[in-house]
């Protein structure tokens, strides 16, 4: 839906405002942002092409925060991180990136994060709705031990897809070489960057942080390219559902623990019972708990049967006729790759199996939907 006059005038805009009008861009508020959510090719075309070439994202909207220790030894700034993630972050070398969540006191999660270990300091990529908080957090309880410094005269790109590479070394040769979650400073087409081989959408890409005041002649650089077209916030939603990756306030939030949102795989052993760090994180109890003993549900893919998409908020029932329902969705839409509809939603872990039935409430009837394992659509990561 559009906003109104007087809802767009207070909104945010990104530095690319200007080229995403002169595209043709739909625009539409998000995380207090004005945001394109689509372009005249649509969004299935979009999907689709960023599936079979490469699609550029503006997600400047995202906070970036460099985090120095006092000390000036990067090794400080990730052992004080660690105070508030249940990563292990002194494990992460310098020119790479790691996937973490700040939690709560009850296991909760504040936000989900990357963290790039950048030899002098970290660099950190936070959601946009929740930067603000993500700043006083950190500056609540790291202060003693760092300097945080929000980055707000940066912007983000993201270039995604299989010839994400090719379009990329002809402005430098260097990101050939880069692995999935390798980041650092790069140098593209004369701009000094700090780029990462990652993103979301479960194809191979890079995400560029660039000075705002060049992210306009980077991105139009790089759209002049026939093989990149802009992709917006539509298709970027339906390519990450396919991939089965978290949408923060949706699939995971601060009711939903680490282990309950099937993110266990980023919690390495050094953090975990018996591990050399264990603990030391806000919720630690309640995670390590979880993750010896198990979680009372936990996130799963789920395909509705036929072609109609079950969407957020539809609740989930056992059969056809319950009347108390077990569970909720989270995620739904149709999936472009898929030429099918797909959802992810939460379960008691007993019913949380591959293969099980569950059924939605969709329009006074129950739809069947089946359990299924993620990504929908296998990522293409560069390892």
């Amino acid at each position: 839906m559009l906003a109104r006059d007087s809802e767009t005038s207070s909104l945010k805009r990104t530095p690319l405002h200007a080229l995403h009008l002169a595209r043709g861009a739909r625009m539409v508020p998000f995380a207090g942002y004005e945001m394109p959510v689509q372009y005249s090719a649509g969004v299935m075309k979009e999907h689709l092409h960023t599936r079979e070439a490469a699609g550029l994202f503006d997600v400047s909207h995202m906070g970036q925060i460099a985090l120095q220790a006092k000390s000036g030894r990067v090794e400080d700034a990730a052992r004080a991180l660690e105070r508030l993630v249940p990563q292990d972050i002194i494990g992460v070398a310098p020119g790479r990136q790691r996937y973490a969540q700040f939690t709560n006191d009850t296991g909760g999660i504040l936000d989900d994060l990357m963290i790039a270990n950048f030899g002098t300091h970290l660099f950190l990529v936070v959601n946009a709705a929740c930067k603000a908080e993500d700043e006083a957090h950190l500056r609540a309880h790291l202060s003693d031990a760092c300097v945080i410094e929000q980055l707000p005269d940066r912007a983000l790109l993201a270039l995604q897809g299989p010839k994400a590479e090719s379009v990329l070394t002809k402005f430098c040769a260097d990101v050939a070489a880069m692995r999935f979650m390798d980041a650092g400073p790069r140098r593209i087409d004369g701009i000094d960057c700090f780029v990462s081989r990652s993103g979301y959408t479960g194809e191979d890409g890079f995400e560029i942080s660039v000075p705002a005041d060049k992210a306009e002649a980077l991105a139009a650089a790089l759209l002049d390219n026939s093989d990149v077209l802009p992709i917006g916030l539509g298709a970027r939603d339906s390519l990450r559902l396919e991939a089965g990756l978290c949408l923060y306030g949706h699939d995971i939030d601060t009711t939903t623990t680490t282990v309950e949102g099937a993110l266990s795989w980023s919690i390495q052993k050094s953090r975990r019972k018996g591990g050399a760090r264990t603990g030391g994180f806000p919720g630690a109890d309640v995670i390590l708990a979880q993750l010896e003993s198990g979680a009372p549900r936990r996130r799963v893919g789920l395909k509705p049967e036929g072609r109609a998409p079950v969407r957020e908020g539809a609740p989930l029932f056992p059969d056809a006729s319950s009347s108390a329902p077990i569970g909720i969705v989270t995620s739904g839409g149709f999936g472009p790759s898929l030429n099918a509809p797909i959802a992810m939603g939460y379960l008691p872990t007993p019913l949380a199996t591959d293969g099980g039935t569950v059924f939605a409430e969709l329009r006074g009837q129950r739809l069947p939907l089946r359990v299924s394992p993620m990504p929908f659509v296998p990522n293409t990561y560069k390892r």
